[in-house]
């Protein structure tokens, strides 16, 4: 199982008037999570454009489980779950690390799609 794990220090930007993040923040968590573990397993999105793709979003998955405030740091899981199907699937786990607890979890689904033409690619690449 590849897991990666990284950590995000909340910015005053990212919360609202009561210190807490605001909840569309934590879709960017989730990216700078895919981010994360692109770079550590090569599977970044320079690397897939390399090789003739792009992976958009298909789906999106966000559970809110407690609060994450200002002077916070964010703890973000990232796992990859592996598919049979021409698609790459990710799950989170977003901890505090001031408290411990967990404050979100996710889910994406991405697809593989020849930029040029907008297609969806329905096998596996070779390169994956």
């Amino acid at each position: 199982m590849q897991i990666n794990q990284t950590k995000q220090q909340i910015k005053f930007s990212e919360v609202d008037s009561l210190h807490i993040v605001w909840h569309g923040h934590y879709v960017r968590y989730f990216e700078d999570g895919r981010e994360a573990f692109g770079k550590e397993y090569n599977l970044g999105y320079m690397d897939i454009y390399k090789h003739g793709f792009a992976v958009p979003l298909i789906d999106l998955e966000v559970k809110f489980k407690r609060i994450l405030e200002y002077g916070d740091t964010a703890i973000i899981e990232t796992k990859f779950i592996n598919s049979p199907a021409a698609k790459l699937i990710f799950e989170y786990t977003i901890k505090s690390e001031n408290h411990g607890f967990v404050v979100c979890t996710g889910r994406t689904t991405q697809v593989f799609m020849i930029p040029e033409t907008k297609e969806l690619y329905i096998t596996i690449p070779a390169f994956f």
